[in-house]
């Protein structure tokens, strides 16, 4: 890809933003170094890897790289067998134990879990665990070394100990005694590693010793006295044994990480490429965005795009489309309405994708694989243009025109502006026109009407416009295929103030062609706006069918079920009487032969007998199912919304949901089943005035009827009902609910236009028993349900 376009583009920024998600600096060079790629197979790879790292990255979160550093002059020293410092071991270490975090991050958790590209990367990577706890153990910080790093340094640092205590003793010893006097200050000092005291100046005599420095004044003397020479000596002979075993270390360390110098430099690889892969991955998370579909026939789908250069929060996402029944696209519309933006979403989105970075847009967006990118965009938007500005658009378009195949993606933004409108619009068409004939896609953004009756005119070519709201001057970014953008220079000098004469008088100067020609740019415009309103509310209405038909088909399931398990359970009882009477039945056979036989008085025969009819009857008993009657016949009008009834034929009690239609049947809410049954199987239930201890709680003023709370259902249904239904229907449920001390409840409206929510929420702002209310979060129903809450 060319460098101009990368500018052009701001792809240079993207590459920033990525680099910053890298941990390791070698990780972020590899990011700097990204460049769009033209192999299918290679951008597919990448972006696979990047997909993997999405997904790694949703699941366990971010891993850090900050432990990758620069270790190749280490390993070249190891390999000529040199012996390296703690600061180099340490950076060694650091290197493995980062290789051996990355390692652990890549396993996956469980058996069964899908394996991914990056598999491969993470088995690759050797922590070589000793030598890494070795360094640990040994190497505390950069020129600290410990203690237990081997037995003959925790020999001689317990030596230094023991000397460090006897001198310090032997010194303290004339600081407190007979040379107090002596002294310019009563401590202990060291010069030149050697312990000494200040003595002051006129008492050098009085002190036998060394004299290692003096004050700038010559006030004092730092003298080292006699008894503790030795002592010194011996400290500082400990002292050079130290840092010789300490090279001795030191060179153990380096000698075992030069027996693994290629696996340390093939973690230093490894652990850069996962830095860099998951840098990608990172950025895609941080964006939101989707792994584009790529293809190689110049398609390009862009799924409510949005630019990830401007704030998320206000960007408009834009759906943008070509090479698929059109190869050629020319967007229109007024300033600041959008067009530069869709252009440079385009050509970025490719240069993103073709890299191996993911597209913040909705998922099953298509993108193109092209050779090259060329892109023609002035920023400098000035109402001033020179021909040098002109002259320099057409340096870089004559430049491209003479490389571009059916491979390239050609932008153009303001084509032909610059230059007298009439020369520009038609230079601007044959160079449109060339580039059509050869089949290469082109995006291009324009002011001029020319180029709008071209794409009307021309197969292959199609129009498209940012949507821009008069009423308030304000572009709403949206980009709209198929329609041709209108300047909207009358209506907007209109808006700001231009009095009506003015712009009378500028009308008359438009051909009667051009006139004509904005009317149907209006027509259409308002044509629109019109089919877009009413599809919406046909999504909703349809919404809210779909909606009806799953609750209306999961009662149905409801109402099987219990129907089969009612039969079920008849059929097992009937066979269960059936085959007690046929034992009965063969025992008392058996009993009549049996006083055949034995000659048996009829007394004892007529007990038998009776026995016989006693059981007969008990089966009977059970056999004979008796239909439940309601208490007495009840007519329409004693069914009122909200009612409490039993329905006899399910031996279940409910509420009215819905007055007596035409042929004596109501709705009956029973729990979460609702079904409609005649109101000659109901028997309304009257709520009578127990005040037991389980139907009644006391409160401040006295005994409330709990009765309620064993029929209230915990929510209403409102769909399908009118703003007055609902109300009435509400006010009796909440009312019910209240006194049976419900809380929380469900109030469901649906979504619809609407227009049932308000006026629930209108209705509930003015009660005063409603504690709260607000709309159902995820799960539990989203706009369509409203969650009350009682004081």
């Amino acid at each position: 890809m060319n460098s101009k376009t990368l500018r052009k583009l701001e792809y240079n920024k993207i590459i920033s933003l990525l680099a910053d998600h890298a941990s390791s600096e070698s990780g972020k060079q590899l990011c700097r170094s990204l460049l769009p790629q033209t192999e299918l197979s290679a951008i597919e790879q990448m972006q696979e890897e990047t997909a993997a790292a999405f997904t790694r990255i949703i699941k366990k979160g971010r891993p850090s790289f900050g432990g990758c550093v620069p270790v190749e002059a280490s390993l070249k020293r190891l390999e000529l067998g040199a012996s390296l410092g703690s600061g180099e071991l340490l950076s060694i270490g650091r290197l493995l134990d980062c290789a051996g975090q990355i390692k652990s991050y890549g396993r996956h958790e469980t058996v069964d879990e899908f394996p991914d590209c990056l598999d491969s990367y993470f088995q690759r990577l050797e922590p070589v665990t000793r030598v890494a706890s070795e360094i640990r153990r040994c190497i505390l910080e950069e020129d600290v070394i410990a203690d237990d790093a081997s037995a003959n340094l925790q020999k001689i640092r317990r030596s230094i100990q023991s000397f460090d205590g006897k001198i310090h003793s032997a010194l303290n010893s004339m600081v407190n005694g007979s040379m107090r006097n002596y002294l310019q200050d009563a401590i202990v000092t060291m010069r030149g590693d050697r312990y000494c005291l200040p003595v002051k100046a006129e008492y050098r005599s009085q002190v036998k010793g060394m004299i290692h420095d003096q004050s700038s004044t010559g006030s004092t003397l730092f003298i080292e006295p006699m008894t503790v020479v030795k002592l010194n000596n011996d400290l500082m002979e400990l002292h050079a044994k130290e840092q010789e075993e300490i090279q001795v270390i030191l060179s153990t360390l380096s000698s075992m990480a030069a027996e693994h110098c290629e696996e340390l430099r093939v973690d230093y690889e490894v652990l850069t490429t996962l830095d860099f892969i998951f840098a990608r991955g990172s950025l895609a998370v941080d964006q939101n965005a989707s792994r584009p579909v790529l293809n190689q026939e110049g398609r390009i789908h862009i799924r409510e795009g949005r630019h990830p250069l401007l704030d998320r929060t206000k960007v408009v996402p834009t759906t943008i489309c070509l090479g698929d029944d059109y190869d050629l696209l020319i967007v229109t519309g007024p300033n600041t309405g959008g067009k530069t933006v869709s252009l440079k979403t385009t050509g970025l989105f490719t240069l993103m994708g073709q890299a191996g970075l993911h597209i913040p847009a909705l998922d099953r967006s298509e993108l193109a694989v092209f050779t090259e990118v060329y892109a023609d965009i002035g920023d400098e938007q000035s109402i001033e243009q020179s021909l040098s500005t002109f002259s320099s658009h057409m340096t870089n378009i004559v430049s491209f025109l003479k490389q571009v195949d059916e491979h390239s993606l050609v932008l153009f933004d303001e084509l032909g502006a610059g230059t007298d409108p009439t020369e520009g619009a038609a230079l601007a068409i044959a160079i449109l026109t060339s580039l059509h004939r050869r089949g290469i896609r082109t995006m291009a953004t324009t002011h001029y009407s020319e180029l709008k009756v071209f794409a009307l005119t021309t197969e292959g070519v199609e129009n498209a416009s940012c949507e821009f709201d008069v009423e308030t001057l304000r572009p709403t970014y949206h980009l709209l295929i198929g329609i041709p953008g209108k300047s909207n220079a009358f209506a907007i000098s209109k808006k700001l103030g231009l009095s009506d004469e003015i712009i009378e008088e500028a009308k008359t100067h438009l051909s009667d062609q051009e006139e004509s020609f904005e009317e149907l740019l209006s027509d259409l415009e308002h044509s629109r706006r019109t089919i877009e309103r009413e599809q919406a509310e046909i999504r909703a209405y349809k919404e809210e069918l779909e909606t009806l038909r799953r609750r209306t088909k999961e009662k149905q399931e409801k109402l099987d079920a219990q129907k089969e398990r009612i039969i079920r359970d008849a059929n097992e009882k009937a066979e269960r009487i059936l085959q007690s009477a046929k034992d009965y039945a063969d025992e008392t056979m058996r009993n009549f032969r049996k006083f055949g036989k034995e000659n048996i008085s009829a007394s004892e025969m007529e007990k038998e007998r009776e026995k016989l009819r006693q059981r007969m009857a008990k089966t009977s008993s059970k056999v004979t199912l008796e239909k439940a009657q309601p208490k007495k016949a009840y007519k329409p009008s004693d069914f009122k919304l909200g009612t409490s009834v039993r329905v006899l034929s399910m031996n279940l009690t409910g509420t009215v949901h819905t007055l007596p239609d035409s042929r004596g049947n109501v709705e009956v809410q029973m729990g979460i089943l609702r079904s409609k049954v005649p109101i000659t199987d109901l028997d309304i239930i009257e709520e009578t005035a127990s005040y037991t201890s389980k139907q009644t709680r006391r409160t401040s003023s006295g005994k409330m009827k709990m009765g309620k709370s064993l029929t209230v259902s915990p929510e209403i249904n409102l769909i399908g009902r009118t703003s007055d239904e609902a109300v009435a229907l509400l006010d009796k449920y909440l009312d019910d609910a209240y006194l049976a001390h419900l809380s929380p409840v469900r109030v469901v409206h649906g979504k619809g236009t609407g227009a049932l929510r308000n006026a629930v929420h209108q209705y509930l702002k003015r009660q005063k028993h409603v504690k709260s209310y607000r709309l159902g979060a995820f799960g539990e129903g989203d706009a369509g349900v409203t969650i009350v809450e009682f004081k």
